[in-house]
């Protein structure tokens, strides 16, 4: 005979911790996240400090058991911000179960986080910085540069998404607890995820780089007793905006093959952009 599986609502309602200090847990956090970097422990302490009021709740009474879990995550801890909030739920999740008197071991909890750190961090920077700000911020350069009001407005929601998804995550985290956060990781799901967030990213970037990059060339060749020959007529038979195509995918492969030197790409364009207007061979019309 197999049992009933657990009401997830019951299950919540016997947790030690509520909304309220969940929600104060990421505020700490997101509060807090880059502030103590070091090359030590980078997000160590942040991440501690995230945690402390929800673990003195957890150890009520046992002052010797705050102090252990206190030195337990105070220890290295890098990972992404937002989604990796998820890896804060599933700590809390574990220490309560500790605090309970149940078999989890100190390393179990250390090791368990730090399996988590990786893996969380390349689906939340692939998520939230790789595609939900570009397309955030490209929507906001689009209304703002047709004259919308509503386009300086726009930015805001990615803090507001932020904090939305960063809360969501920890309390799922903690909800679900490790087990099932093990199996979602090796279902696929997020493999999906990220996938098609990537192929999103990527749509988008095209069309912006379509819409919003204007490189022409002026240069024609005048034959006798017959109209000039237009150079920018010949290229746009052959390939319409083959001209800022291939300014995109040249700074493609600069930073491929030559590294993210920012700086430097933005002085060689400039650079380009002057010596090709000047002699008449590029415009932005």
């Amino acid at each position: 005979m197999t049992s009933k599986p657990a009401d997830p609502i019951k299950e919540a309602e016997k947790r030690a911790l509520s909304n309220k200090d969940l929600f104060k847990t990421f505020a700490r956090w997101y509060s807090a996240v880059e502030v103590s970097n070091s090359y030590e422990r980078l997000q160590a302490l942040s991440f501690c400090f995230a945690l402390s009021g929800s673990l003195r709740k957890l150890y009520k009474g046992d002052d010797e058991g705050y102090r252990e879990a206190l030195k337990r995550h105070i220890q290295f801890y890098n990972s992404e911000g937002t989604f990796g909030s998820m890896i804060h739920g599933v700590t809390l999740s574990m220490e309560e179960e500790k605090a309970k008197g149940n078999e989890i071991t100190e390393e179990v909890v250390t090791g368990f986080k730090t399996g988590l750190m990786g893996p969380i961090a390349g689906i939340g920077d692939t998520l939230i910085w790789g595609t939900l700000k570009p397309i955030i911020l490209a929507l906001a350069c689009s209304l703002a540069l047709n004259g919308v009001f509503v386009g300086g407005l726009i930015p805001f929601l990615f803090p507001l998404a932020i904090v939305l998804i960063g809360f969501g995550m920890l309390k799922s985290g903690y909800l679900l607890g490790k087990e099932s956060v093990m199996k979602l990781m090796q279902t696929g799901l997020i493999n999906n995820i990220i996938t098609s967030a990537s192929i999103l990213g990527l749509f988008m970037m095209g069309a912006l780089s379509s819409t919003y990059i204007k490189i022409s060339t002026p240069i024609q060749f005048s034959v006798m007793d017959s109209d000039p020959i237009v150079l920018q007529d010949i290229l746009d038979q052959i390939l319409a905006g083959i001209l800022p195509l291939c300014a995109v995918f040249s700074i493609y492969f600069y930073f491929k093959y030559k590294g993210q030197n920012y700086n430097k790409l933005i002085i060689m364009l400039i650079v380009i952009s002057l010596v090709t207007g000047f002699f008449g061979i590029l415009s932005s019309s």
